[in-house]
């Protein structure tokens, strides 16, 4: 602990607001010491007019009356009056030689009780008519006490200051060390495989609190992840068992045949066979570099509308082979940040699976439109739909209904479909269209753009195919 950065931090703290208690003083003591100077000085000058003002009015007689009386009041002023020719007239001070105006002298013995030192006394003299001196001065006692209390003041604030910054300092680190603690052996219990351990939270809603639920969304993210490639494992191991032992058997069943068609045949066979490995592989290669994020460099503002329709024209003439009728709804341009090639390979997932799965003389309509400020995709058909216990488990890797397993596919389209989904923040649900399936793809909210004129959508709703 007593290496922990924090102690560190509070030490640093400690001394700079301990320097600053020094500055403090010195500056307030400074001031303190020239305030007091100012009045000091201001008291013996008035006193020094009195004087000079009584000499004038009373005479010498007033004078040295009033010299005599102020020396016998307690804490009275230190005076002395000398005669023209410098003879001691009355007061402690008189006989004292002292230049004129404002100076400095030891303490006579007489005016104060006895000291280890002689005390320094400020004295003011000046010239009163007919020669005669007069001396007012004081001892700056009462000065030196109040600076001493003040010194003393900031003394006790500077010691205060240390103490309470240690005690401080050293309550905080050891809470901060013990958090620190707990979220060091969550991570060593993390690293010796237990994936289920979380860094405790306590709910204050400070630093180490968000770094906390930081941490556990990270967590929670691996683990995701983790449970995502273990199940991605298994899954290529059980799913591509079958076209590897079929291929085997093609190529094992090779070696008997004798004409060449036949050998071509079976070559064919298992070159069809090695496409669908690969193609298998491929699609997991793009899924987990879609979940990687780093396609996200690529974003740009994608008009979802002008998307949609350049998937329509190119499934038109499929579909309409096929007895299909595929449908446009568009409202508005809607702008989007993404990635326009993995859109449209979302898009073309959802279309492509619709084709597939609703079946002959199927009606799929796709709508680009507004929803609040979200802008959404919908692709929805009529066909048999999907039980709605397994609709969330469609968009895992390989998984495929019973009633689609006699249909061309490996299982990975729509996990296409959620991967880049997540990719761009988007939402992706599922409902019963009654009869049929509809896919919703929910952006971001977005911000609504100037109406623009849409040249190659004569109207709101543009219909292909035949029916």
């Amino acid at each position: 602990m007593f290496r922990s950065t924090s102690l560190r931090v509070a030490a640093l703290y400690t001394a700079a607001f301990a320097i600053s208690v020094v500055v403090l003083g010195a500056i307030t003591l400074v001031s303190t010491r020239r305030a007091l100077m100012q009045q000091f000085d201001a008291r013996i000058s008035v006193e020094a007019s009195a004087l000079a003002l009584e000499f004038r009015t009373e005479g010498l007689s007033g004078v040295v009356q009033a010299v005599r009386e102020r020396d016998r009041t307690p804490g009275a002023l230190d005076y002395g009056l000398d005669g023209p020719g410098g003879q001691p007239l009355a007061g402690r001070l008189a006989g004292v030689r002292t230049p004129l105006g404002w100076s400095e002298l030891p303490t006579p013995q007489d005016a104060r009780p006895v000291r280890d030192a002689p005390e320094a006394m400020r004295v003011l003299t000046t010239v009163l008519p007919q020669g005669y001196l007069l001396v007012v001065g004081d001892d700056d006692e009462r000065t030196e006490a109040l600076q001493g209390t003040v010194l003393e003041g900031f003394a006790w604030a500077f010691a205060g200051v240390v103490l309470l910054g240690i005690v401080g300092g050293y309550g905080l680190s050891h809470d901060v060390h013990r958090r620190l603690a707990a979220m060091s052996g969550a991570a060593e219990a993390i690293i010796d495989g237990d994936l289920a351990r979380r860094i405790p939270v306590r709910g204050s809603d400070d630093d180490l609190d968000r770094l906390a639920v930081t941490f556990n969304r990270m967590l929670d993210r691996i683990a995701a992840l983790m449970e995502s490639l273990r199940q991605v494992s298994g899954d290529i191991a059980h799913d591509l068992r079958t076209p590897l032992t079929r291929l085997r058997q093609r190529l094992e069943a090779s070696r008997t045949l004798r004409t060449p068609r036949e050998r071509a045949q079976a070559i064919a066979g298992a070159l069809e066979d090695v496409d669908a490995i690969l193609e298998t592989f491929a699609g997991l290669l793009r899924i987990a570099q879609i979940e990687a994020g780093a396609r996200r460099a690529a974003f740009r503002p994608v008009d979802l509308t002008a998307l949609a329709q350049t998937v329509v024209e190119a499934f038109a003439p499929a579909a309409e082979d096929a007895g299909q009728r595929l449908e446009l709804a568009a409202d508005e341009p809607l702008t989007v940040e993404g990635d326009r090639e993995l859109l449209v390979q979302m898009l073309v997932n959802l279309v492509e699976n619709a084709l597939r799965h609703a079946g002959g003389r199927a009606r799929i309509r796709i709508r680009a439109a507004r929803r609040g400020a979200a802008a959404v995709l919908v692709v929805s058909d009529d066909g048999p739909g999907v039980p709605a216990d397994e609709r969330q488990r469609i968009f895992d890797r390989f998984y495929r209904l019973e009633t689609s397993r006699s249909t061309p596919g490996s299982g990975l389209g729509l996990a296409l479909v959620a991967a880049v989904a997540r990719l761009h923040g988007a939402r992706v649900s599922l409902a019963d269209a009654a009869p049929g399936l509809e896919v919703t793809v929910a952006f971001p909210d977005v911000p609504r753009p100037a109406t623009l004129a849409l040249p190659n959508l004569p109207d709101s709703s543009r219909s292909t195919g035949n029916g």
